[in-house]
């Protein structure tokens, strides 16, 4: 018994602790812009459903509330039907300019890329940048890289002159260099090699699994990995574009899944966020608090997707509404957010059922 709650509390704190941030930042940005714009913010919550407890300052409920998978900020006016007094319109948000609006709703998702590039600023400053190591794992039987006579445990140092640190650099100086015969200097041991080897156009697999052809040379990477020190004064700028990068991934991502390319058995809820979270914790706070920064990106651009009911979908017809010069009718919201709820409501009902398959199968 004693063991099963340990166990328990393994997934359950870190899980806690990552969604609280996570929610908190988020929830956090449509508050402090709703508040700068003159808003009147009625609650201020963390979690769903009954609360646990509260206090009220300023006018505004700060709540702490059972279910702990979501928060909201609810605001004086939110509700378009809502009747207000003439005392109050200048405090509604359905009041404010379509300029106001839009930018309290994109405060949200902007504080979790903001949440993202602060974490990932203070690793890489204390830390350092992981990379692969440009080194060989294994040689493909038949390649240009074994007839060129590569080996096992190889370090790429350069190609045809041009300094490389780390894998991708290798593997883009191969693409971009095409079917050209390439010369590589190689760390063997104690000795530096010139080794000449020619690319030949192979079909090879992308991230999502898809088929492409590209010079290959037939070298695989090893599992070692290099740590890149940067000056903690310019940790920052790899932040934003280690940032930008997973921003592209995640939209990517995203993509690929309506084009059914990634497959949505793939996709991992609350059960999935809870396994990694515990896993992260166990391997050290540092890896839990990237974990943090990696989940903050992908809520970001989730937020970010024209969904109604998601801040997307609120940015899309503010977006409208600001083009044609008028509210869109109410009518058509509502219908658009049924939709966008029924959408969310059997997403979330199949990441369950494919976090809990994983269960089953032990993965």
């Amino acid at each position: 018994m004693v063991a099963t709650i340990l166990t328990a509390a393994h997934f359950i704190v870190p899980t806690v602790i990552v969604l609280g941030i996570l929610i908190f930042v988020h929830e956090l940005g449509h508050f402090l812009v709703a508040k700068r714009s003159g808003v009147v913010v009625l609650c201020f919550s963390l979690g769903f459903g009954p609360k646990i407890f509260s206090v009220t300052r300023g006018g505004t409920e700060y709540r702490l509330s059972i279910i702990p998978l979501g928060g909201y900020v609810k605001m004086l006016g939110e509700d378009n039907e809502e009747e207000l007094t003439p005392e109050q319109r200048a405090g509604a948000f359905s009041e404010q300019p379509v300029g106001k609006r839009f930018g309290i709703v994109f405060a949200g998702p902007a504080m979790n890329f903001v949440l993202a590039i602060v974490i990932f600023t203070f690793l890489f400053a204390f830390s350092g940048i992981p990379e692969r190591a440009p080194e060989v794992g294994a040689v493909n039987s038949g390649s240009p890289a074994e007839a060129a006579g590569l080996q096992n445990g190889d370090r790429v140092l350069a190609v045809n002159g041009n300094s490389i640190t780390n894998w991708d650099d290798l593997s883009e100086a191969i693409e971009k260099l095409g079917q050209n015969p390439l010369t590589l200097q190689v760390k063997r041991g104690d000795q530096q090699l010139a080794i000449t080897v020619t690319p030949s156009v192979s079909e090879a697999t992308n991230l999502f699994g898809e088929a492409i052809k590209r010079p290959l040379i037939g070298i695989q990477a090893s599992e070692k990995y290099d740590v890149k020190e940067v000056n903690p004064l310019s940790a920052g700028y790899y932040a934003v574009l280690h940032t930008w990068k997973l921003t592209k991934l995640f939209f990517l991502t995203v993509v690929k899944l309506v084009q059914r390319v990634v497959p949505l058995n793939a996709l991992g809820g609350p059960i999935f966020i809870a396994q990694m979270a515990g896993q992260q914790a166990a391997e050290g706070m540092l890896n839990l608090i990237n974990l943090i920064a990696f989940i903050s990106v992908n809520l970001a651009v989730l937020n970010l997707l024209p969904i109604p009911v998601l801040d997307g979908g609120h940015l899309f017809f503010f977006t409208i509404e600001a083009i044609i010069g008028r509210p869109v009718s109410i009518k058509k919201i509502e219908l658009a957010n049924k939709v966008g709820l029924f959408l969310l409501l059997a997403l979330m009902v199949m990441v369950i059922v494919n976090d809990i398959m994983r269960l089953i199968r032990g993965a």
